[in-house]
């Protein structure tokens, strides 16, 4: 068994099962399902489980926010899927499942294909190009040696971006992937570059090294094309044959036709994403900025900043990733301030490695994790955004080229052709960071108790450090250890450490002295906070979301607050059960992580309102 084996196994389990998996990419920090019925996910299973951030749902997709160990988990989950991965965070389209999307959702899905794969690779390269402009600032010779092989590392990947595309649409797309290397090889042959062909009197003249539609256009035109006569011509013959006739017919149409249509729109849509900006830098710096962390928030980001980040490797430097690139300096200042103001040792070092990660650009672990739970400091945070873009606007500030994120991606930065604005540059990076930290060094409070989501809420301050905390049996029956349930995420103890009761009859009732802070639609489960400020979920039955609160009757309503032995819901146990349904209670501490120990007390005895867990602060 690997690592992530059995968070991989849970994760599936929750989103439905392997059928109901239609697709599966991951980016830097989520798993991104597409599944074919996003009811069948249970959420709040996944928000609470040990190794998962938090869930978001956008733009079709069903992100599982994982952190750094997002590639791990990914291929771990795509071993047990039984599907191939590819370098890029995609399955292989041979063992796809099909579903229907939006016309926007599929061409982002061949955009994704053609960069997904080579990312790292651009990084790398945009890292050099910075590099190189570092070294002429400091005065090494354009005409030098070693100036020269610096710039074709740099450069080499984005010069043949149409070969590189070609390659990863074409292999996505089910045909021979060296036919989409082929046809662009063809459109940035050297001596049709720039100059004028003459075609029965109509003359073209073009450029396609370094840009991204045109082979993506004459693909979308090739690859039914190239399968249609794949699947008519002999097999002893279409070998050859099939990319012989599809490159005779497709690479003059493309380069003739559909490539300047396709640099026509190219060209729009970079005056589009770049309109605010053309308007007013400081108010498009100051909104992108400001807003930045809430797209991320709701995993929509990746999708408003697609062409920019296209466009951007075409060769177009762009404003509006230039405003969001600076954003995570903001989270790093707030992340700062949590780690010195909070007197919890386990949310400074929450906040401490999440610090790590933002400086390289990694900024959801600490949203999810230490900010967006905290109203006044994630305001703080989006103010010093803010700053950030209000500062690119102020100086003009643009990127170059993709050199990755966070600290490394400031080489993007540097224009490779002219002066560079380094003083603008270094206050884009101090000014949000400074601006984040004060605010909310001033407003950061650790009682603050502002639930995330789900079950999963911030434990109240607590004074008395060795006082043992003990938890009532929720209903009249049978305790057991929570290893014994008869589900695997909850045997694990992957949610949480606690017991299982075997119930009696349909009674279950409130354990502490607390409110209820999450009552599921379904009724199958609550979540509870006592004054203590111990997380407990009660989940009545295993798999009983499925019966969408039929046989569930709740007595007590979200946001109530209950005292210890209260009834809190009734169900038909005997019609459950006849349902096929165990009719187990785990009772989870979700927290316990907080908490120096938590143990089961005497089990396999008969509880009637005993004492069933013990807490050690």
């Amino acid at each position: 068994m690997g690592k992530y084996t059995d968070l991989a196994a849970a994760i599936i389990k929750n989103v439905g099962g392997k059928e109901n998996v239609n697709d599966l990419r991951h980016c830097v920090t989520r798993l991104r399902f597409y599944l074919a019925d996003e009811s069948k996910a249970n959420d709040d299973v996944l928000k609470n489980m040990d190794g998962v951030i938090s869930v978001v749902k956008a733009m079709g997709e069903y992100m599982v926010v994982i952190g750094e160990h997002v590639a791990d988990v990914y291929d771990e989950v795509c071993l047990q899927l039984g599907r191939q991965t590819e370098k890029g965070g995609g399955v292989a389209a041979a063992e796809q499942p099909q579903k229907k999307k939006n016309l926007l959702d599929r061409a982002l899905g061949v955009i994704r294909a053609g960069m997904g794969p080579t990312l790292n690779l651009m990084c790398a390269c945009g890292i050099i190009k910075g590099i190189t402009v570092v070294a002429a600032m400091l005065g090494l010779p354009a005409d030098s040696g070693i100036y020269m092989m610096l710039n074709a590392a740099g450069d080499c990947i984005f010069y043949s971006l149409p070969l590189v595309l070609g390659f990863n649409v074409a292999k996505k797309s089910g045909i021979d992937p060296f036919f989409g290397l082929l046809l662009g090889a063809a459109m940035t042959y050297p001596t049709i570059q720039g100059v004028d062909l003459n075609f029965f009197g109509y003359t073209v003249n073009a450029t396609y090294t370094s840009t991204f539609l045109p082979v993506l256009f004459g693909l979308m035109f090739s690859i039914p094309l190239y399968k249609w006569l794949d699947a008519h011509i002999h097999k002893l013959l279409k070998g050859f044959l099939t990319p012989l006739i599809t490159l005779l017919i497709a690479f003059p149409l493309t380069f003739i036709l559909i490539g300047p249509l396709a640099q026509v729109v190219a060209s729009g849509i970079n005056i589009a994403i770049n309109f605010i900006f053309n308007l007013s830098p400081l108010v498009g710096g100051l909104v992108v900025g400001a807003l930045w962390q809430v797209l991320v928030m709701f995993g929509v980001h990746g999708q408003l900043v697609a062409f920019a980040f296209y466009d951007l490797l075409a060769g177009n430097p762009s404003a509006l990733l230039a405003a969001t690139q600076l954003v995570s300096f903001a989270v790093c200042g707030t992340l700062l301030a949590v780690t010195i103001r909070s007197k919890s040792e386990q949310l400074k070092s929450v906040s401490g490695s999440s610090l790590v990660s933002a400086i390289f650009g990694i900024t959801e672990p600490a949203m999810y994790g230490v900010i967006i739970p905290r109203k006044q400091i994630f305001v703080a945070t989006c103010i010093g955004g803010g700053a950030s873009g209000l500062l690119v606007g102020m100086f003009g500030l643009k990127m170059y080229t993709y050199a990755g994120m966070g600290i490394i991606g400031l080489l993007g930065y540097l224009n490779p052709t002219g002066p560079n604005n380094i003083l603008g540059l270094a206050l884009g990076v101090v000014a949000p960071f400074v601006v984040a930290f004060l605010i909310s060094m001033a407003v950061f409070k650790d009682d603050d108790t502002t639930p995330s989501g789900g079950t999963k809420v911030l434990a109240a301050k607590r004074e008395n450090k060795a006082k043992a905390i003990t938890i009532q049996a929720p209903a009249d029956g049978t305790v057991r250890s929570m290893t014994s349930s008869s589900d695997e995420v909850f045997a694990s103890e992957t949610l949480g450490k606690g017991c299982l009761i075997l119930p009696d009859n349909g009674k279950v009732y409130a354990p502490v002295n607390g409110t209820v802070c999450s009552l599921f639609p379904t009724k199958h489960a609550i979540g509870l906070i006592s004054e203590d400020g111990v997380e407990i979920l009660l989940h009545i039955g295993i798999n009983t979301v499925s019966l969408e609160g039929k046989y569930f009757e709740e007595k007590v309503k979200q946001g109530d607050s209950v005292k210890a032995g209260q009834l809190l819901l009734s169900f038909d146990k005997d019609a459950i059960e006849k349902e096929g349904y165990s009719t187990e209670i785990p009772v989870v501490i979700t927290n316990y992580k907080e908490y120096r120990d938590v143990v089961e007390l005497d089990h396999e005895h008969h509880a009637h309102g005993d004492d069933i867990v013990k807490i050690i602060q």
